[in-house]
């Protein structure tokens, strides 16, 4: 057949470099791996290395409905589980395994703490296992599905996504698992681009059981899936939007059936999911209460009450030009850009922010990278930074900016960024990333004044803090005019 055999070479060249580029994402990951995570020698808590042990030993030792319960064998205040029932599942699944290759590693109560080399080992290959699973796969299917572009601008995207250095130093360094609730997002946000919105509702629906932070990414899915339902006619309109309802109703009801025997029991695990005790936001966190706390005492001025409806008018304000927009001109790109204009909302505005919750709004935004390589570049390199105390806390400094490096290098060969750009936009964003390398070489060369302890930190999350609010004031921009 005519054809067929220049095909047949431009699919096994294709296949080789991106078997190429997973291989290298993967050896990123490993070579991050050997380094620090949250908690290493630091008793009595251990940070969420710690965390994410102890819950393997919770959930294959208790039964379901003591998961979220404090007890004499669970006690909450020791890394008790605070997050959806999927996340108890896959820490079943990994405690089940570990209990198989030794017993000691899961033991109740007995394992608190543990420091082995062996089971050290076992925790970072399962977050190798887990991104080969979803987050891989999503990552090639998200730019595979996009026709217009070529087979190398596909390969450039992918690679974005899989050497975004943000997510390999959290999960593979500070270690958790958000490559999972992350790529389960991207394959939904995949099924809707390929028109299977019910594919994509159940996809999202499994997100959200395994994360709550993706939330800041509920909205657009809400958006886009209603908006698609009103633009047919409408007995085909009413159907959808009954079939999304059903699937989103199943779906959760699967999710949470061993949680919903008793209202206690329910009720046990929502009280976990939403801590407002736990204040404003956690550490110092590159968003605008944050920033705003430099010079105004939040805390001191209002009840933790009015900060919690402050916090929810505020968000609620700043999704409603994306949302609305989107609602009313449902289509992929203008999805795509929602995505990160609401979860940058979220992270901007909302109560009890992490700083590693950014990782939220840049996966999505790494979606872009072909159509607007500068500001996704730009976006990348200082959501990395805004997470440099949490980094440098966890031993992860070298690797952070090998990786940053990495990536800015990829891109900069690949998708050329500043090619095209005006003198004034490079000349901003050479400040910029000057101004982002000169605090971090002052956070680790300058000791802070013994009255400011907190100095470099607070510089480095408001400097993050600044650039987030014009992020999110172009990417709306994007969408408005997309």
């Amino acid at each position: 057949m005519p054809g067929c055999a220049d095909l047949l070479p431009g699919t096994m060249q294709f296949c080789a470099k991106l078997s190429l580029m997973v291989l290298c994402a993967v050896a990123v990951r490993w070579t991050i791996a050997k380094h620090g995570y949250s908690g290493c020698n630091k008793p009595p808590m251990f940070g969420d290395f710690e965390a994410q042990r102890h819950w393997m030993e919770i959930t294959v030792n208790l039964p379901t409905s003591q998961w979220y319960k404090n007890s004499t064998d669970n006690d909450l205040l020791y890394w008790g589980l605070d997050y959806p029932p999927l996340t108890a599942y896959h820490s079943f699944l990994c405690g089940l395994v570990a209990k198989w290759i030794n017993p000691e590693w899961v033991a109740l109560n007995d394992s608190r703490g543990l420091q082995n080399d062996q089971h050290k080992l076992f925790m970072r290959y399962s977050v190798v296992v887990a991104d080969l699973l979803i987050y891989v796969p999503a990552c090639v299917l998200c730019f595979l599905i996009r026709r217009p572009f070529s087979d190398n601008d596909k390969l450039k995207g992918i690679g974005v996504l899989l050497l975004q250095p943000g997510l390999a130093l959290i999960d593979h360094g500070h270690f958790q698992y958000n490559g999972i609730s992350l790529g389960l997002t991207l394959l939904a946000a995949c099924a809707l681009a390929r028109r299977q919105d019910l594919v994509g509702a159940v996809l999202f629906c499994l997100a959200l059981n395994y994360k709550q932070m993706e939330l800041y990414h509920a909205m657009p899915f809400f958006c886009y899936l209603l908006g698609s339902c009103f633009k047919l006619s409408l007995p085909r309109g009413n159907l959808k939007l009954m079939m999304l309802a059903m699937v989103v109703v199943i779906s959760f009801a699967l999710c949470w059936l061993p949680f919903l025997n008793d209202v206690d029991t329910a009720r046990s695990v929502l009280l976990r999911l939403f801590p407002f005790g736990r204040g404003l936001y956690e550490d110092k966190v590159a968003n605008v209460w944050c920033s705003l706390s430099v010079v105004i005492k939040l805390k001191q001025l209002f009840t933790l009450d009015r900060i919690v409806l402050l916090c929810l008018v505020s968000t609620l304000v700043m999704l409603l030009p994306s949302s609305v927009h989107l609602l009313w001109k449902p289509s992929i790109q203008r999805f795509r850009l929602a995505l990160v204009n609401a979860s940058l909302v979220f992270f901007l505005f909302s109560f009890q922010v992490h700083e590693k919750s950014i990782l939220i709004a840049v996966i999505p935004a790494c979606l872009l990278v072909v159509d607007h390589p500068l500001v996704v570049t730009w976006f990348i390199s200082i959501s990395t930074f805004s997470m440099l105390p949490l980094l440098v806390k966890d031993g992860l400094l070298v690797p952070s900016v090998a990786a940053s490096i990495l990536c800015y290098e990829f891109i900069r060969v690949t998708l050329r960024p500043l090619l095209e750009q005006t003198w004034l936009i490079k000349a901003l964003y050479t400040l910029s990333m000057c101004g982002a390398v000169v605090l971090a070489v002052m956070s680790q060369a300058l000791a802070p004044p013994q009255k400011l302890p907190d100095l470099y930190t607070l510089l480095i999350t408001t400097y993050s803090c600044g650039h987030f609010v014009a992020f999110l004031a172009y990417f709306h921009f994007l969408q408005f005019t997309a």
